[in-house]
């Protein structure tokens, strides 16, 4: 009989440890999430379409003559307005 109560015992402390190991385990990733996804967002500059007004990530924009456009489409309109 004692012999059951200490194993009872021993595998209440290892469920324990092992729910609080794993507790701490989905703490740690969501941070890193977190902290992965704020990074993916303050990663470029947004500018502004000239034309449409439109927001986009820098790198994706074309820029003409000091003007930020988001396709070629607009870039021509718009110069051809001016």
């Amino acid at each position: 009989m004692n012999l059951l109560i200490i194993r009872l015992i021993i595998f209440g402390v290892l469920l324990y440890a092992g729910l609080k190991l794993y507790r701490m385990y989905r703490e740690w990733a969501r941070e890193r999430d977190a902290d992965q996804s704020s990074r993916r967002l303050d990663d470029g500059h947004m500018v502004r379409c000239t034309y449409c007004h439109v927001h986009l990530p820098e790198e994706d924009a074309l820029r003409e003559r000091g003007e930020w456009f988001c396709c070629l489409d607009h870039k021509h309109r718009y110069l051809e307005e001016q």
